[in-house]
């Protein structure tokens, strides 16, 4: 009989791995269609610039309440206080001062929406000081101060007398030598 199989007819069933196969389609069909779309406030944020900074400095801040952006939020952090973020071009931003005396750290900075989104960075307070004076590289002769023109003036007049000086005293030397 042409047209049979061997394994006893015109149609197998179908094999184990393509069932499972066709079960995994369905589950993930299941778990797509069911699926709900991401909800409106996971998306907000804040940062710190710069989030490193010695005590003393000025930070920028700038965040995001999501859908909560055009009325004013709250950061909080041991590093500077409570500041006020109001809405500027679609974001929140705020400025603020870490005190001089701060002592260095890893400070959270907490952002508290109006629409209760949160969230939190974190803002570097460094430990170096600040120098008092210039470093010490000589006496600054080149410096631009007052007097440096004539300084300048009278080593090249000195330079160009020397420079004069040795080329007549070796055409003399020559011009004697060959006579």
């Amino acid at each position: 009989m042409r047209g049979l199989r061997p394994y006893g007819g015109a149609f197998r069933a179908p094999s184990t791995i393509i069932r499972l196969l066709g079960a995994f389609v369905l589950i993930g069909a299941f778990v797509l269609v069911g699926a709900v779309p991401a909800r409106a406030g996971e998306n907000a944020f804040v940062e710190v610039t710069p989030n490193s900074v010695q005590a003393g400095s000025r930070v920028n801040i700038r965040a995001s309440c999501d859908d909560g952006n055009n009325r004013e939020a709250e950061v909080q952090s041991d590093a500077f206080g409570r500041v006020v973020l109001r809405p500027d071009n679609g974001f929140l931003t705020g400025k603020a001062t870490v005190p001089s005396g701060k002592e260095p750290g890893e400070y959270p900075v907490n952002l508290r929406c109006q629409n209760n989104n949160t969230a939190t960075t974190t803002l570097t307070v460094l430990d170096m000081e600040q120098p008092t004076k210039g470093p010490a590289t000589g006496g600054g002769g080149t410096s631009g101060g007052r007097g440096t023109g004539s300084l300048l003036l009278v080593g090249g007049v000195a330079a160009v007398a020397v420079v004069v000086a040795f080329g007549l005293f070796g055409n003399r030397r020559r011009t004697g030598a060959g006579s």
